[in-house]
């Protein structure tokens, strides 16, 4: 092997010295020449820049997929492995030499720089680790070194979120690619795709996108590293290790270098940096990459070029052949020649290749690139389909090919999918561009070219509609500009800039729908522009706005037409809450004021409106003393008072206050003082969020619960211990033990327990439910209103102060049906009671009655002991109910059930041992102490001490007389009754 590199010019250095522009300079100054390209996409890349200057007849472009031959093409842009083996060309270039040292194409390279000449010039273009090994391997040659036009600079560590516009992400497998483009697109708008195993049309798409600006940043394989001429300034490694196709291994500084030369275009610097799960690079690397520092290239890869065909066994010799110079290396075995492997084993093919013709045009089927990337066999097995047809018939069957045609012509389906039929497709474009392959290679090529130009086309658009937000890629390229953007804003609120839709408007806020970063904000710019004039027509809209346009919603927004504008939070007055407007900045001065101002008259109109009787006692200018306190008690608590809470004001009020008060709705019950009007699902709601606001209880548990059982009409519900027990007030609702009551419904069970109360035995027919005048009983009409079991009559009762006394049914019953005596006797001590106001009749023990919470169970209320209860035989006992008083709640838990039992016991054992008196005592005494008739114990003692000496009950002390309120229902009754008794 004699080599020389006489007329040979190597032209090396780092990326960015304008090689490649110097080769096609020189090229077209020839007559003719010939260019090899490491990549199909670089070729394509070459052949364009050549005809924009020389003309499209005069240039050809030859890969193994692809021809272009125009009649006396002058200028040839080929793929390194599609160069012509020998030529007659003026001028021959070939670029990215430095690839003759890698382990897969590297001897197709070599093979080309040491026998491939131009008659007048040739040049190896490549990077500076390679002058060693051409001046020792081409004695002669001449060594140009070009410097880099830019610098290179280190940036360290970025997130891929952070990483500048204009930069290229750098990994080394599909699936990482995927997953940092699908990032960017989420994070930064998105980003364009190249990998090598995307077809040429795909990949020229993609860079086009980002060249263009569509995108601002490139994820890619080191594929963008082979001379891509890209507008980069940063790249970005988020992987330092790649699969070369024997191992994994971590890239070599020169290897990085490569790819991190992207970075800067002519005199524009550029950097370099790592990202993602990359460590940072260690100040050597970064030293040696700065600076083009590499190691030189010792060996290049070799493989004989004298074949001997003469059988398998000689081919497959002649193909491990050592060089004979020093410097190159046999090259491990490539695709083809695994592929020969594998055919060489095969019965049917060594049966056939067994003329040099034929192992001949064996090893040319064996050239048949792997496109698909499937293993060696399955390889092997689409040649000899192939290679048989060329035996038998001198072509490739049509109708087979025909058939893997037709299955690769679809352009539905994902990513993977139509890769896998580009790869398909690219090898029978390979196989109809062969010489000789195809009776008809021209219809074949045409097909086959239009099939993949269809997949490619949609596989970029499957890229682009994955990884790129085209609803802002056509925005930033404008904004980059300073273009005068079209805004418009649609009826309903969507935003469009461009055509694009951006962003909604809702009220006077703008929500952009792009996601974070630069780009985000420059969309939202070129948005404002649109909506200063719409935020200023949208401020006189509201001003000149209806109340019926303006809704207070349960969360406390204020909405316009549905949009929220305004929010109420506390103030220092529980009904005049302060509103806080929802508006971007945009909305500003005299816009601004006149929304807050409308908003504001709104809220204010809609509480006075709603909760006008809370406002008019808030107003009220006629009310003095301890009316006007009252009042201002009422507010505070928003329309209800528990009567014993304000048991003294009320009795000190005199019947001109309570007058002055009632005219204002106010109704004065046993239980509550209360608002009648406010007991509806409109105030209610409005009375809750107002509650709500000023005590931080929107997020409370049982906020806005209740309000719907107020609306079905519910008279009592099952009581929620979870909810807020307030909440429950501010429905209108008492919480009573496992129920909750409606207040006004309290108030008729008030009425209907206080005739009860207050009859007398032996002078009117014995109403339903009286017992004896001072104790009654549970009725039907009382459960019917309240909605509840005789269970929860039990704990209703309780809760309102009422404690009751257990006899059984026979002594109830006995007592019912008593006799004359025990009648007279009655009758007499309803004779010698005082008369009272009905209101202090029902009210004086509910005025001592304890905290609102359910009374704890006093000795023998409502239960049976134990031991009897066990028995399910024994008739249900009877509860006879009587205002609680103070002494029943101080002795309320410190006796047990069956003390109280056996003290019922004890007054049914005294039964007909004394006259209907004591026999109206006998069933509901309690043991000794007790309070008896809502009097101190002591009283009851003066009346148990005159009923032993034969005397009959005295009256308490007649109460003064207080002034009676005209107005009063009950005084219309007590002036009815003095006109009856005269």
């Amino acid at each position: 092997m004699i080599l020389s590199g006489r007329g040979v010019t190597a032209v090396l250095g780092p990326t960015n010295t304008g090689k490649t522009h110097y080769a096609i300079e020189r090229m077209v100054a020839h007559d003719s020449g010939v260019i090899g390209l490491p990549l199909r996409l670089l070729a394509r890349e070459v052949y364009t820049r050549l005809v924009e200057k020389v003309g499209h007849h005069n240039v050809a472009l030859i890969t193994g997929e692809e021809k272009i031959s125009p009649h006396r093409a002058r200028y040839s842009v080929c793929t390194v492995e599609a160069m012509p083996r020998e030529t007659t060309a003026s001028f021959v270039a070939i670029d990215e030499v430095q690839l003759a040292g890698d382990l897969e194409r590297g001897h197709i390279f070599t093979d080309r720089l040491l026998h491939l000449r131009g008659r007048g010039e040739t040049l190896l273009l490549g990077a500076a680790t390679m002058r060693p090994i051409l001046e020792h391997l081409l004695p002669g040659i001449t060594v140009v070194e070009r410097p880099r036009m830019s610098q290179l600079l280190y940036a360290g560590s970025k997130k891929i979120t952070r990483l500048p516009n204009r930069s290229a992400i750098v990994a080394f497998s599909a699936d990482e690619v995927y997953a940092i483009a699908e990032l960017i697109r989420r994070q930064r708008g998105g980003a364009a795709v190249v990998l090598g195993a995307l077809s040429p049309r795909t990949r020229n798409a993609q860079v086009a996108l980002y060249q263009e600006g569509d995108v601002d940043y490139l994820v890619a394989t080191d594929a963008i590293g082979m001379g891509l001429n890209l507008d980069v300034d940063h790249v970005a490694f988020a992987q330092d290790r790649k699969f070369d196709g024997y191992q994994y291994r971590n890239l070599n500084p020169a290897e990085l270098a490569q790819v991190a030369g992207r970075a800067g275009r002519h005199v524009r610097d550029g950097s370099f940096g790592v990202t993602g799960r990359v460590d940072p690079f260690e100040d050597e690397l970064v030293h040696r990459i700065e600076s083009h520092e590499f190691d030189p290239v010792r060996v290049l890869q070799w493989r004989s070029k004298a074949l001997d065909f003469s059988s398998l066994k000689a081919l497959k010799m002649s193909l491990e052949a050592a060089p004979a110079v020093s410097g190159l290396a046999r090259a491990l075995p490539a695709v083809d020649q695994q592929a020969l492997e594998h055919l060489a084993r095969y019965p049917e093919v060594a049966d056939v290749a067994t003329t040099a013709e034929r192992v001949e045009k064996l090893w040319e089927a064996c050239a048949l690139p792997d496109y698909r990337r499937i293993t060696p066999a399955q390889h092997a097995d689409l040649i000899s389909t192939i290679y048989a047809d060329l035996v038998r018939d001198g072509r490739v069957n049509e109708d087979f090919m025909a058939e893997q045609v037709r299955r690769a012509d679809h352009t539905d389906g994902e990513i993977d999918t139509l890769s896998a039929r580009i790869a398909q497709i690219r090898t029978w474009t390979y196989v109809s561009n062969r010489p000789g392959w195809l009776a008809d290679p021209t219809h074949w090529q045409e097909k086959t070219r239009e099939i993949e130009d269809r997949l490619s086309d949609a596989l970029h658009e499957r890229l682009t509609k994955r990884f790129v937000d085209r609803r802002t890629s056509v925005l930033m390229k404008r904004l980059r500009e300073n273009a005068m953007l079209e805004a418009e804003i649609s009826v309903n609120g969507d935003v469009f800039v461009e055509g694009h839709h951006v962003g909604q408007l809702t009220g006077f806020r703008f929500t952009l729908a792009a996601g974070e970063g630069a780009d985000a904000k420059a969309v939202q710019g070129a948005a404002q522009k649109a909506l200063a004039l719409e935020f200023e027509a949208r401020a006189a809209r509201l001003y000149a706005a209806g109340n019926g346009d303006l809704a207070l919603s349960s969360d406390g927004l204020v909405r316009w037409l549905g949009d929220p504008v305004a929010r109420l939070t506390a103030s220092d007055h529980v009904m005049r809450p302060r509103v806080i407007l929802l508006a971007d900045e945009q909305l500003q001065a005299n816009a601004r004021e006149h929304v807050l101002a409308r908003i504001e008259r709104f809220v204010n109109h809609h509480i006075s409106t709603v909760l006008k009787p809370l406002d008019d006692i808030s107003r009220a200018e006629d009310l003095e003393g301890l009316a006007k306190g009252l009042a201002f008690q009422l507010v505070e608590n928003l329309g209800v008072l528990f009567r014993r809470d304000v048991a003294d004001e009320v009795k000190s009020l005199d019947q001109e206050s309570r007058a002055s008060i009632r005219k204002y709705g106010v109704r004065f019950g046993a239980y509550h003082i209360f608002l009648p009007a406010l007991l509806k699902p409109a105030p209610a709601e409005l009375i809750t969020l107002l509650w709500a606001l000023k005590n931080d209880g929107l997020d409370k548990p049982g906020y806005g619960e209740l309000i719907p059982m107020l609306a079905a009409g519910r008279t009592s519900v099952v009581a929620d211990p979870s909810f807020e027990r307030t909440f429950y007030k501010l429905a209108g609702f008492r919480y009573l033990g496992k129920r909750a009551v409606r207040i006004d419904i309290l108030e008729r069970l008030a009425d209907l327990i206080r005739p009860l109360l207050q009859w007398a035995p032996g002078t009117t027919p014995r109403p339903d439910g009286a017992y004896d005048g001072r104790r009654f009983m549970a009725t039907t009409s009382m459960l019917s209103i309240l909605g509840a079991t005789p269970d929860d009559m039990e704990e209703i009762l309780k809760g309102l102060g009422y404690r009751a006394d257990v006899v059984t049914a026979e002594e109830a019953a006995s007592f019912l049906a008593g006799d004359d005596g025990a009648t007279a006797d009655a009758a007499a001590a309803a004779e010698a009671a005082p008369e009272q106001s009905e209101i202090d009749v029902a009210t004086d023990a509910l005025d001592e009655a304890p905290a609102d919470a359910p009374a704890a169970q006093t000795p023998g209320e409502g239960a049976v002991a134990p031991a009897e209860a066990e028995d399910p035989a024994e008739p249900k006992p009877v509860l006879l109910w009587r205002p609680g008083t103070r002494q029943d709640n101080q002795r309320a838990g410190g006796r047990h059930q069956g003390d109280q039992r056996r003290g019922g016991q004890r007054h049914g054992e005294r039964h007909g041992k004394a006259d209907g008196r004591e026999g109206g005592r006998k069933s509901g005494g309690p043991a000794r102490g007790k309070a008896q008739d809502g009097k101190p114990g002591g009283q009851r003692k003066e009346r148990q001490d005159r009923h032993d000496r034969g005397g009959k009950f005295e009256g308490r002390p007649p109460r003064k007389e207080k002034p009676l309120d005209p107005d009063s229902p009950f005084a219309k009754l007590a002036a009815l009754k003095e006109q009856l008794k005269k």
